[in-house]
């Protein structure tokens, strides 16, 4: 029985080979728009779906550069194989719009990216859709807000900003006992500290903008499930196009030759900004999943195997004070997105999530003292000493 590679071998190596053609080491980037046919008979079949192969790159499989960033998230996130998109939001859409008709209802947690929030709340609902956003770290909640109608159960763990973290197990259970699909958003944690397909979720969503390419370089997107469930998407990602560049799948394959060092330099370096900030006396909060005060700490331990490199807290003196804080960083980068090699800071309420009203925000824990940290993998006395500096002139 031949041997499983281990995850950073597999971040290398999988859905990888030498080019047959003239066997170039690295993957080629195959930037073309259209594929030649041998005569009108194969086209005429690769077009019905009766023949594998490439046809137009905006059609699935896209192209043979696209065809190796599948194999390699797949393999990694342990699914059956996977489609790429041109963002985040692109994927997310098309799960939405190829598995949800009017009358259905959409169970998504209440703390998501604001992007997310704004498709299921302002565009999804247009057609007759129905959405509902929940607490998915209450179980309870979960429960009671089940309905026959439930088609789709959406939800990040951890959550972006406010770091929730959901029972994906728990909540996969629910979900195949009435006949819903459930999604998990797993950008935050990544398949190096988190696999949801294992814990019985039925697809995986990514942005890869943010640790998959891991440079802050690239925009695209990537859902990961059976092949079956791919299938189903394919005629509204050919309709409605949102296909990934093959440059950004090659950068992305490349991204994901080294995830798993990134990961852990990443996740190393927040637990230590993490234990120095729940220290400071000028943080009122920090929620860290790998810290014990978080309050769904216990569970992120059952289904995480890291903690990756996302934090959120609260400064004493609220959105004023945070902004002095984040107006005096010199090493960290006041920007929004999340998982480059480099430092980020940012203000959710203002930036990320302004478009959630304030209302639901403040409800959700996404307050106005909020700031969320992406650490990057500088040397991690280094971050914590620019924070610390700007900490001193509040």
């Amino acid at each position: 029985m031949k041997k499983e590679k281990k995850f950073g071998t597999q971040c290398v190596h999988a859905g990888e080979a030498p080019d047959p053609l003239f066997g170039a080491h690295t993957t080629p980037i195959y930037q073309t728009s259209t594929f030649v046919f041998d005569n009108a008979e194969q086209g005429a079949v690769r077009f019905a779906g009766e023949e594998e192969g490439y046809t137009y790159t905006r059609v699935g499989p896209n192209t043979p550069t696209h065809a190796v960033l599948v194999k390699k998230i797949a393999a990694l996130e342990g699914g059956e194989t996977g489609q790429t998109f041109s963002s985040g939001m692109a994927a997310i859409t098309a799960i939405a719009l190829s598995q949800l008709k009017s009358g259905d209802h959409l169970l998504s947690a209440n703390v998501v990216y604001g992007g997310t929030y704004g498709l299921f709340s302002s565009i999804l609902t247009r057609f007759g859709i129905e959405v509902s956003f929940i607490d998915m770290s209450d179980l309870e909640t979960v429960k009671k807000n089940l309905r026959q109608n439930t088609k789709v159960i959406f939800l990040e763990t951890p959550a972006n900003p406010t770091m929730i973290v959901s029972d994906i197990e728990e909540i996969c259970k629910m979900a195949r006992d009435i006949g819903a699909l459930s999604i998990v958003d797993n950008t935050f944690a990544t398949p190096r500290f988190q696999r949801p397909l294992q814990l019985g979720a039925d697809v995986v969503v990514h942005s890869c903008t943010k640790y998959i390419g891991g440079h802050a370089d690239l925009i695209g997107g990537v859902v990961v499930g059976k092949k079956e469930f791919i299938k189903s998407m394919a005629s509204v990602v050919n309709y409605t196009g949102g296909t990934m560049g093959p440059h950004e799948a090659w950068l992305c394959i490349r991204g994901l030759k080294t995830l798993h060092l990134r990961m852990e330099k990443h996740a190393s370096n927040a637990m230590k900004v993490a234990e120095f900030l729940e220290a400071h006396p000028k943080i009122k909060w920090v929620r860290y999943p790998g810290l014990p005060s978080h309050p769904q700490y216990e569970i992120a331990k059952k289904q995480m195997s890291g903690f990756s490199g996302m934090i959120s807290f609260g400064i004493k003196g609220g959105i004023e004070t945070g902004q002095k804080l984040m107006n005096n960083v010199e090493l960290c980068s006041l920007a929004v997105s999340l998982g480059a090699v480099d430092t980020l800071i940012q203000h959710p309420a203002s930036m990320t999530h302004a478009n959630i009203p304030i209302e639901v925000r403040t409800k959700t824990g996404i307050t106005d003292d909020l700031v969320r940290i992406s650490v990057g993998i500088e040397e991690a006395e280094d971050i914590i000493a620019d924070l610390d500096q700007a900490l001193m002139k509040l």
